[in-house]
């Protein structure tokens, strides 16, 4: 009996801080009792053990807000992850060469989590920040994280094989995405890389125009995170390099199209 007592009072603390979303500054005793179907009651015994230990802040008010301790956890999953070091200054080189917004998705259960992101310095842009936990079923990083994870089908058959996904107004109609596996040792899956932004502008640029500097910095993640960037898995992204430099050498790059990734139609 104490032992699931002990259990349920700590399910109970997790729900109060699953309670806020990415729209909350703050919320009051009457939000959290509502949204977590506890007992007011309960919800001050449980916030005052979150205060103590820095997940949860009260304000003069009354109202509650998030701790420096949830920050802090945050910046130590990406540090352990192994990426916070090396993928940002990917991420800034990509947005730099294709002046669109660069992220890196890994895989959290049923959803894909942010881990890093660099915004595009243009006025209108998606939006997009670390954190953010979006659907896996659709957009182009959803899908490969899918496709990498072992899902079956025509869709996923072809991302892996292809070795990137691009989506157009999937997620969102106004938005577009192109994006590609990062492999690490033993060549698993470690996460995907993206760039994204408004449809018209991704549209514009072509997926033959985004797919070379994407593969480019995958590739040279996979070194720098241990894996092997001439292992079989990248003869598409060659292939595909080859075709570029030949449709360019004869000035038909523009109308160039690489091949399909099983995935039209996001972010």
């Amino acid at each position: 009996m104490p032992a699931a007592a002990g259990v349920a009072a700590v399910d109970r603390a997790l729900a109060i801080l699953d309670a806020f979303t990415e729209n909350d500054r703050k919320l009051t005793l009457a939000e959290l009792a509502k949204r977590t179907g506890l007992y007011k009651s309960t919800v001050i015994r449980l916030a005052k053990s979150l205060e103590k230990a820095r997940y949860l802040l009260r304000s003069e008010d009354g109202t509650y807000r998030l701790g420096s301790k949830v920050l802090l956890l945050g910046a130590l999953y990406q540090k352990n992850f192994g990426t916070a070091e090396i993928v940002p200054q990917t991420l800034r080189e990509i947005v730099d060469e294709l002046h669109e917004g660069a992220s890196f998705y890994v895989r959290d259960e049923a959803q894909r989590l942010c881990l890093h992101r660099i915004e595009s310095r243009r006025a209108v842009r998606d939006s997009i920040h670390v954190g953010d936990r979006l659907p896996l079923t659709v957009g182009a990083a959803g899908h490969v994280i899918l496709a990498f994870s072992g899902l079956t089908g025509e869709r996923y058959d072809q991302i892996r094989k292809n070795m990137y996904a691009a989506s157009f107004g999937e997620r969102d109609p106004e938005t577009a995405a192109v994006a590609c596996p990062v492999l690490g040792p033993d060549q698993k899956f470690i996460g995907a890389l993206s760039v994204s932004g408004p449809r018209y502008r991704i549209e514009a640029m072509g997926v033959h125009s985004i797919l070379p500097v994407l593969f480019r910095h995958a590739r040279n993640l996979c070194r720098v995170l241990g894996g092997d960037p001439d292992a079989p898995q990248f003869a598409a992204w060659s292939k595909l390099a080859k075709a570029l430099r030949a449709a360019h050498a004869a000035g038909a790059t523009k109308g160039y199209r690489a091949p399909a990734s099983g995935v039209r139609a996001g972010r």
